[in-house]
């Protein structure tokens, strides 16, 4: 499957992705590089992402490993939903 960039959610619909589950995610990529193995270097990968499948996240990583020479040596992913029940609360007064 190839990577298809990701359009930005609308400004019209900030209550949607959260209510679907999304949230800001934010991947640490330590890779090698390819001409140096011993060598490692960080990637910040960070979108809106569904947790615990991280289908995006899972999209970027395929296509990393399909088109890109630097083997991944390990990912480290932090999650944060974008609404929490304190939202409704503070809606609601």
């Amino acid at each position: 499957m190839p990577f298809l960039p990701h359009k930005p959610f609308q400004r019209a619909n900030t209550l949607s992705p959260g209510l679907a589950g999304y949230g800001l995610t934010t991947a640490s990529i330590l890779y090698r590089l390819p001409d140096y193995q011993s060598l490692l270097q960080t990637f910040i990968w960070q979108d809106c992402d569904t947790e615990p499948e991280f289908p995006k996240l899972r999209a970027f990583i395929a296509y990393w490993e399909a088109n890109l020479a630097g083997p991944i040596y390990s990912v480290d992913v932090v999650h944060k939903c974008l609404l929490s029940p304190d939202d409704f609360t503070k809606r609601l007064n």
